[in-house]
């Protein structure tokens, strides 16, 4: 059979490959669910990836049968993509966290749909399809190790348009942050492969960077350590991403500079001790954030931190307060995100009467979906744009860079940090987000948020329960 796998894009990402400048190649580095797909295909079979932040989909393609991946913000356009090849005659598979949490919906627009791992199911999948013998919903039985992974075939992909190569060595995170669509995705498992058939397929690689696209690399601290201990001899460059906790072990931090390390990214979230213990993430301590991130400095690990606006402790105050934070803390680059209830969270579930809009390509962590407690849904939307720009303004990312080069050890991870700072900027100009403090301003000296509510309307739950 010849098989199409898309990896959908919509709005501002659709084609942003193409362009010269701020093309978003940067930031894409990972399509590693379609190789993870492509790797669990039974041989005889032609295949082709599609990823439509730089090239169309081939409406026209001569196709047998269809595999589109989504999370929730591009469902709209999976189905879009889906509904098309349906009508051709083709069928579609749709796999991804939101057709996992929400098979009902998705069965709507696929002949099936792949919960959870594709490992395990997908040649059945490819076998049905050859028989137009579908089962509805496939679903991985049990806790599947992840020993005997099939490598990623990166030979399906234009390598030139990815900034590096993705491999995993975990699936999943044990915490369990009631927002956080990985724990209701993995239920609160950390799997973890085998050491030595990560180090095989890393030494493989034919670059000397690459990404852990782990959700918490170093959640098992045992492991990370022997991980890291192999990783040394490669002498290969890397980020990932992690808990704060890391820093509470400086053998572990001095391990994982030692392999390689020149990034992590922590999900700070927020500075308020009140909002942390509201979604259940106990392990971030306010009061330790300072110390460490001067302990992945003094290592020459970069650090960006996720910050999210929005949940119900924050106020007004919240957006020139955490910029305050983030410049005395020296945190290297920030990923600013409006607090999002999806699918298949404890968050979705008790804030269903605070649900505004309910188009799920807005569900993309920067359009304000619910009302929120302590400001209204316009502040927050501004406030999140605001910090976004302030951050990343030219004369902010200069002083970084200058404090960045002075560091001890800091050198490492310079082209890390520049690079990132740089796409970040990009990202701001090129999509003219603005905002406003909503501390110091009104609408009616500000200018407009990017992004206006959609009204409500009224909606049927289609996702299983």
């Amino acid at each position: 059979m010849k098989i199409l796998l898309i990896a959908p894009s919509s709005g501002r990402w659709r084609q942003v490959g193409r362009s010269r400048l701020f093309n978003g190649r940067t930031f894409r580095f990972s399509l590693l669910s379609l190789l993870s797909v492509a790797a669990e295909t039974p041989r005889g079979h032609t295949l082709r990836i599609i990823d439509e932040q730089f090239e169309d989909v081939p409406w026209d393609a001569d196709a047998d049968l269809v595999g589109v991946t989504c999370m929730t913000a591009l469902a709209p356009r999976a189905y879009e993509i889906a509904d098309f090849f349906r009508a051709r005659g083709i069928p579609v598979v749709l796999g991804g966290m939101h057709p996992t949490f929400c098979p009902d919906e998705a069965l709507q627009h696929a002949d099936a749909v792949v919960a959870g791992d594709a490992e395990g199911v997908w040649p059945q999948v490819v076998e049905d399809a050859k028989e137009r013998s579908f089962r509805g919903v496939y679903r991985s039985e049990g806790t599947r190790e992840l020993r005997g992974l099939k490598r990623p075939p990166y030979h399906l992909l234009r390598l030139g348009r990815y900034s590096t190569y993705p491999v995993q060595a975990t699936r999943g995170c044990p915490h369990r942050c009631a927002f956080c669509a990985i724990t209701a995705f993995s239920g609160g498992r950390h799997r973890k492969r085998p050491i030595d058939e990560i180090i095989d397929e890393v030494a493989a690689i034919p670059s000397r960077s690459f990404i852990f696209v782990d959700d918490n690399l170093t959640a098992d601290r045992d492991y990370a350590q022997q991980l890291f201990e192999a990783l040394r001899p490669l002498r290969k460059m890397w980020i990932t991403q992690s808990s704060l906790d890391i820093a509470e072990d400086s053998s572990l931090v001095r391990k994982a500079a030692d392999a390689g390390c020149v990034g992590l990214f922590v999900g700070l979230e927020t500075f308020s001790k009140r909002n942390l213990a509201c979604v259940n993430k106990t392990i971030n301590r306010v009061d330790d954030y300072r110390e460490a991130v001067k302990m992945l400095h003094a290592y020459g690990i970069g650090v960006e931190a996720g910050v999210v606006f929005g949940f119900d402790g924050d106020d007004a105050e919240v957006f020139s307060h955490t910029v305050d934070m983030l410049d005395e803390l020296e945190i290297d680059l920030i990923q600013a995100s409006i607090f999002t209830p999806l699918p298949g969270t404890p968050q979705f579930e008790a804030m269903q009467d605070r649900i505004l809009d309910r188009n799920w390509q807005h569900y993309d962590f920067h359009h304000v979906v619910f009302e929120p407690k302590g400001m209204s849904a316009e502040s927050l939307q501004a406030g999140h744009d605001w910090v976004t720009r302030e951050f990343y303004r030219p004369w902010r990312i200069a002083r970084r860079m200058a404090r960045h080069a002075v560091r001890s050890k800091g050198t490492k991870s310079f082209p890390f940090a520049a690079a990132i700072n740089g796409a970040y900027y990009g990202r701001v100009r090129r999509w003219h987000i603005e905002g406003w403090d909503p501390a110091s301003q009104t609408p009616s000296k500000a200018a407009n948020p990017r992004v206006r509510l959609q009204p409500v309307q009224a909606w049927k739950e289609s996702c299983a329960s």
